[in-house]
């Protein structure tokens, strides 16, 4: 049994197809989806989207949005969305360190909430090379 699964962002379609489990990072925490899963709409965190199909597991880093699951089909409209094979640990490395210095700095208010989403963004796209490294998807 499968599930359809689609992940969307601004510029176009990332991914279409089936799937026998989703995970995603929901606001609260990661949540798993597979075939007849309660229907569930929830906003997105920074972090790692997987698919799973057959023995293979594909990744994909999105930065926040709207997950909405019904019984047979995923549908993740990401903020923004790469595939993580394409993430670029160095710019990671860069932006979290743009957005420390920015939180040194104590400046506004909503400059301190926008390097904190700033951190954990970096943070979340740095947690997820090192797990595909780990796994050997990344060198």
């Amino acid at each position: 049994m499968h599930i359809r699964v689609q992940i969307v962002d601004p510029e176009a379609p990332l991914y279409s197809g089936e799937a026998e489990a989703v995970f995603a990072p929901a606001e609260l925490g990661e949540v798993g989806i597979m075939p007849r899963h309660a229907p569930l709409l929830t906003r997105l965190r920074a972090g790692e989207v997987r698919v799973r199909h057959d023995t293979e597991e594909e990744s994909f880093f999105v930065t926040g949005g709207i997950l909405e699951v019904q019984p047979f089909a995923v549908t993740v409209l990401a903020d923004r969305a790469v595939r993580s094979t394409e993430l670029d640990e160095e710019e990671a490395r860069r932006a979290r360190q743009r957005a420390e210095e920015r939180l040194a700095q104590k400046a506004a208010e909503l400059d301190i909430a926008h390097a904190e989403a700033e951190l954990a963004e970096a943070v979340a796209r740095l947690r997820a090379i090192e797990r595909l490294r780990k796994i050997g998807v990344l060198k």
